[in-house]
């Protein structure tokens, strides 16, 4: 049995010259430079002369650069907080705004602007918050005769900005997870409560079960999203001479390639970045078919 419809006559030529723009952009924005990042990433390049090629040298220097091993230890750490934090929360958001109650919307855009609001603008406020000498969160400690703490410095900047950046993304993953709970039948939790089961025994039997699809969408999105990390980390954590007290991977190819002018090594870092994402991908589909259940 075929689904969908399809265009007939003149529709099919429409199709095309509306899908041009969208496939000229797919083409050569997406797969053009993906092509051209792989080509640089086995060149010498300083933006100003020609290329020189560099074989591996470029990806051979990865393994022996202290800055690139640094940031990519602190993206893994970020992702390890990052993830987990951004999955459980936007769930039990979403859990709390699943209900039939009047003004309900409210509560809802109130916890998704964060996703659609400027970065850079979002950063700001909380500088304004972690400062250490004027920040509200060390003025509130102190109306409890506690010491002020810097949150920004190396010793709490993680942490710091692990809390930003879930905060910005909780909204998008409240309304994916709120997809997901709109689709579980009603009928499921009215057997259940005929049983006479509880709230907690309907969420983890139930509920918990039936959004795993859910689930698994939002932990690849917010895989990608960590390993991409760079707008709140640069602007809360940015030092003298464009540096950072927490630089990650994003900001290490940003750097490499616009500060010092070392685009075949930016480019390189570009794509080890990719392939560490990819394998990711891969190792989360192979637990898919084992932990995520569709009905």
């Amino acid at each position: 049995m075929e689904f969908g419809i399809k265009p007939l006559g003149r529709e099919r030529f429409w199709l095309w010259i509306l899908l041009v723009p969208t496939l000229f952009g797919l083409v050569f924005s997406a797969f053009g430079s993906l092509l051209a990042t792989i080509a640089l990433s086995f060149a010498h390049w300083d933006l100003l002369g020609s290329p020189a090629w560099a074989g591996v040298e470029n990806y051979i220097a990865l393994f022996t650069d202290a800055k690139f091993l640094k940031s990519l230890a602190n993206t893994a750490v970020f992702s390890v907080m990052y993830v987990p934090g951004v999955v459980i929360i936007s769930l039990l958001v979403a859990v709390l705004l699943n209900r039939k109650l009047r003004g309900i919307g409210v509560f809802r855009t109130a916890f998704y602007l964060p996703a659609v609001t400027s970065a850079v603008a979002t950063a700001l406020v909380w500088n304004m918050i972690y400062g250490k000498d004027t920040g509200i969160l060390n003025y509130v400690l102190e109306l409890f005769h506690l010491a002020p703490v810097c949150w920004l410095c190396t010793s709490h900047a993680m942490l710091s900005v692990v809390i930003v950046n879930i905060w910005g993304a909780i909204g998008e993953g409240m309304i994916i997870f709120l997809a997901g709970l709109t689709a579980i039948p009603n009928e499921y939790y009215e057997a259940a409560t005929v049983d006479g089961a509880g709230g907690l025994r309907k969420f983890f039997q139930i509920t918990l079960p039936l959004i795993t699809p859910s689930i698994f969408f939002q932990v690849l999105l917010s895989t990608i999203n960590a390993f991409q990390a760079y707008d709140y980390i640069y602007m809360l954590t940015r030092q003298g001479q464009g540096d950072s007290n927490i630089p990650v991977v994003v900001f290490s190819i940003y750097r490499n390639a616009w500060n010092f002018g070392n685009y075949g090594g930016a480019s390189a870092q570009a794509i080890e970045l990719t392939v560490i994402v990819a394998v990711l991908m891969l190792l989360y589909f192979w637990l898919e078919k084992r932990f995520v259940f569709y009905e």
